[in-house]
């Protein structure tokens, strides 16, 4: 393991996590089933990141709590990042779902004290 990433807060890999989760997820429909190598192998090394840097974040966090802020996070940036790049339709059940998912998210980030033991 690196040491210098279990010295760090675990939201510094948890957000490497959420990114390289969301770079991949938005970059999974353009593999075409996994047909295009470059983009494939893309996928699965931001994948793999991904998970590697949420491992490094449960040694420090509650996995409940690191997953539902990643969950959460993720959500709402592949939906935003679909909107915006891909002109995907957001109608007002899924933003109101998505600003419910973003105020829970902030809920633990600011106010939970969970910590792994």
């Amino acid at each position: 393991m690196l040491p210098f990433l279990t010295s760090l807060s675990p939201m510094i890999p948890l957000s490497i996590a959420i990114m390289c989760e969301v770079v991949a997820t938005s970059f999974l429909p353009k593999t075409e089933q996994f047909t295009k190598p470059e983009l494939t192998l893309l996928v699965l090394i931001c994948y793999g990141i991904a998970f590697f840097m949420l491992s490094i974040t449960v040694r420090t966090m509650p996995v409940g709590v690191a997953y539902a802020i990643w969950c959460g996070a993720g959500i709402v940036l592949v939906a935003m990042l679909g909107w915006v790049f891909s002109g995907q339709y957001l109608d007002k059940y899924a933003l109101l779902g998505m600003s419910l998912i973003m105020a829970g998210t902030i809920i633990i980030n600011v106010f939970s004290k969970s910590v792994t033991h």
